[in-house]
């Protein structure tokens, strides 16, 4: 069984919970390929944390939630030592990212000391406590969320540079009619994350994401990137574009899109299809564009905008 029928099945897995969002469902396996974060900005209530719950479920995974608020402490992220007066010892109590799939819900209620906390640990892949510093386990992924819509107060905005340590930001938005009543219809199945299978192991995704490396990207294709990305850097309604990094998560994103298609090689399409996922939140418009766009739309612009190669060579046969 190929990688894609593989991707299927666990799409079908985590479906059985999570209806109509099979791209969302792509996009998290590539992000997890990519050693990647999400963050998910949507209204409450459109399954986030069962989304969650079930991608742990479909790769054999383990799952942990923290709930932020401003009273939250790096220390509650982390983990601390804590003396054992029976052992007259300091003991490691490991933090909630001591998981392989942690939801961050409602970040930007955490304050900054503490979103930092967090995000050096999704950066570093490890802890560092009382001077030891501990790894965390592989895989791991933070799936973070916050709402679009609520009072600032309480609030505390990521900043720019926080934002673009996610790989992507992704709106779940509202199910269609169909999907909602189909919602309905499957509503009140007792334990329905129990039947959930695992459809990865989690040395396979390990596997997957060493093999990210050997998806060959053409140099047609890296001109067609860095088209997209000095063009968000020089349009009329964006005061900062897309940095470094963003040019490098669009190349890797776009190889675990290539890989998902069981190829070795990147297309112009693998990019168009994941750009708007991975660019949109690294924008800051400025006060013209925020006027009278948003970051979507200027992401399409561009990407309409840019000429896309027509040739661009193949690098290796399929998988």
């Amino acid at each position: 069984m190929n990688i894609e029928e593989k991707l299927t099945l666990f799409k079908n897995e985590v479906g059985k919970v999570i209806i109509g969002h099979e791209k969302v469902i792509e996009l998290v396996f590539v992000s997890m390929l990519q050693k990647g974060h999400i963050l998910f900005e949507s209204v409450p209530g459109t399954g986030k944390t069962m989304l969650s719950k079930a991608v742990a479920k479909a790769i054999g995974g383990s799952f942990k939630r923290i709930q932020f608020t401003p009273d939250v402490l790096p220390s509650d992220i982390t983990g601390l030592n804590i003396y054992n007066p029976k052992t007259q010892e300091f003991e490691l109590r490991r933090g909630p990212v001591d998981t392989d799939i942690l939801l961050a819900d409602e970040i930007n209620r955490a304050t900054p000391r503490t979103q930092s906390a967090l995000l050096e640990v999704m950066e570093e892949k490890q802890v560092t406590i009382d001077g030891e510093r501990i790894p965390v386990s592989e895989p791991f992924i933070v799936l973070a969320t916050q709402n679009p819509i609520e009072s600032k107060q309480g609030t505390f905005d990521l900043p720019e540079a926080q934002m673009d340590r996610f790989l992507m930001k992704i709106d779940l938005g509202y199910p269609s009619r169909e999907e909602e009543k189909l919602m309905l219809d499957t509503h009140g199945v007792k334990n329905a994350l129990d039947g959930i299978n695992p459809v990865f192991q989690k040395d396979e995704i390990i596997e997957l994401q060493h093999r990210l490396s050997e998806v060959e990207v053409n140099e047609t294709v890296q001109d067609y990137i860095l088209d997209l990305i000095y063009n968000s850097r020089n349009h009329e309604h964006i005061e900062l574009g897309v940095s470094p990094r963003g040019t490098i998560a669009l190349m890797q994103a776009a190889k675990g899109i290539a890989l998902l298609r069981n190829r070795y090689y990147l297309t112009p399409e693998d990019v168009k299809y994941i750009a708007p996922f991975v660019l949109g939140h690294r924008l800051v418009l400025n006060i013209e564009g925020m006027t009278i766009t948003d970051s979507t739309a200027i992401i399409e612009d561009i990407i309409n905008s840019s000429e896309v190669p027509v040739e661009y060579g193949v690098a290796r046969d399929e998988i």
